[in-house]
This record gives structure tokens, C-alpha cells and sequence, in this order.
């Protein structure tokens, strides 16, 4: 098996590093990632410039540029081989719910599903206890298991891991997006030379986070595996939609 890692937290993230030498024994790996934090960065991929690649001492590559980038760049020019699979991580905080919109960790993995690779995006829900090595045990567990897994085009797994030993873990559970509640306010602070800045707000705790949710499920000690598909159309609405609209073509 030939495994394509990446990540949005940058090429030295400690969650990549345990990723990586977790499955070290079990693939054939290359590492490609970006050069610095890129989180929150989603699906941007750099249009407006050329990218830089750099090769580091222990063999992983980075790239000046986001996480679709990296993937991008990866599967479409880096390497003669193909690569079976991509995963992305391990995230240093949760992707739980509203979260996936804006994550450059399951973004990385959805450009690797757009490019026809399944990807599985790996994120610890961090308490500041730094459980990497679970995380990293978990994605091996993932792969290793005994029976195939179909999801279908274009649908990765998020999956989010509790911040604690392996043997703590309350066992798997597979779950939806929930939903967090608003966003803090801006927060407004002034720089140097006087001017006005801004920093974003935190993020909303959960809104939607009852059982059968990825929030609930961290909350109980589970491990959380939700398969995330990219087309956002909202079926159910495309009746009323229709009805809404008829006769605007007369």
C-alpha cells in the first residue's frame, strides 16, 4: 500500500510526526505538507503563483502553499507512483461538526477524494494531554481492519479521537455532523502604529450535539468516524424549490 500524508498544522506538527512513524511498518509513505500552520484555510488552492517544494533531513516535503496545494501537487506531479490512499492529519484540535467547512485537515483529504483516492481526515480532540500515539493507533486500527470498506464518490471519513491513552478509549462510534452554536464576537485589539485589528472569535460550543452526533460521542470517550460527502445540494429541498419557481421560465 502506498499512503500519501498530509496535514494544515504545517510539515513539524508532532500530530503528523506520530502518523507518520505509527504507520511507517505498515505502508510505503511520502509526506507532503505545508511549510507552516495553514488551519482554517478549507479547500483554497493557489492560483495566483507558483508553489515552492523543500525536502527536510527526515524525507518529508513542504510546500508554500495550503493544504488542497499540497495534496494537489502531490498526486498531480511530485510522483511517478500512484498512491491507494491519503490521510490527512493528525489535526492538533477536533473537526467536529461546523468545523469540516472550514478545516484545512479534511480539506487536504477531500482534494484527495476529488482526485478518485479514498482519504480518511484524522483529528485529536486535544484537552492539552498531546495523545498523538492513540490517534495514530486508531488510523492504523482504520486501515488494518479485517473487511473492505465502499463509501461511495467523493465521501472521506472524519474522524475524531478523544484526548486520552488507547486503553481509555470507550470504543468507536459511528456518528453525524453536529452543529456548534454562533461564534464569539470579534475580538478587537490595536497594533503598534495604532491601528484598528481584529482577531476571529472562538468558535461556538455545540448546538446540535446530542446523541447519534461527533460531539457526543468525544464527549463519552468514543472514538468518532462520520463520512463526510462533498456535494452540499440539499435534495429535500429541490421540490419545494421547483414549486417555488414554477412558471418563472413563461
Amino acid at each position: 500500500m502506498r499512503i500519501l500524508l498530509s496535514n494544515d498544522d504545517g510539515v513539524h506538527s508532532p500530530g503528523l510526526v506520530a502518523l507518520h512513524d505509527e504507520l511507517s511498518g505498515l505502508a510505503e509513505l511520502e509526506v507532503v505538507a505545508p511549510d507552516r500552520d495553514h488551519s482554517g484555510a478549507s479547500n483554497a488552492l493557489t492560483l495566483n503563483r507558483p508553489l515552492t517544494v523543500e525536502r527536510h533531513p527526515n524525507g518529508f516535503q513542504s510546500v508554500d502553499g495550503t493544504p488542497t496545494d499540497c495534496v494537489h501537487l502531490a498526486v498531480n506531479g511530485l510522483f511517478d507512483a500512484p498512491f491507494d490512499r491519503v490521510i490527512s492529519g493528525i489535526n492538533t484540535h477536533a473537526n467536529l461538526g461546523d468545523d469540516v467547512i472550514y478545516s484545512g485537515t479534511v480539506a487536504a483529504a477531500t482534494e484527495g477524494r476529488h482526485l478518485g483516492l479514498p482519504a480518511i481526515a484524522m483529528s485529536l480532540a486535544s484537552e492539552g494531554r498531546g495523545h498523538f500515539d492513540t490517534a495514530a493507533r486508531v488510523a492504523r486500527f482504520l486501515l488494518e481492519w479485517r473487511r473492505p470498506l465502499s463509501l461511495g464518490p467523493r465521501c472521506i471519513l472524519n474522524v475524531n479521537v478523544p484526548d486520552r491513552p488507547w486503553e481509555a478509549l470507550a470504543g468507536f462510534q459511528v456518528t453525524r455532523l453536529g452543529h456548534r452554536g454562533r461564534a464569539e464576537g470579534a475580538v478587537p485589539v490595536t497594533c503598534p502604529r495604532g491601528r484598528a485589528r481584529y482577531w476571529i472569535g472562538a468558535a461556538g460550543d455545540g448546538g446540535d450535539d446530542g446523541p447519534g452526533t461527533d460531539f457526543a460521542a468525544i464527549r463519552a470517550g468514543y472514538v468518532s468516524v462520520t463520512p463526510v460527502q462533498v456535494d452540499m445540494t440539499r435534495h429535500e429541498a429541490l421540490g419545494s424549490l421547483s414549486q417555488w419557481l414554477e412558471g418563472a421560465n413563461q
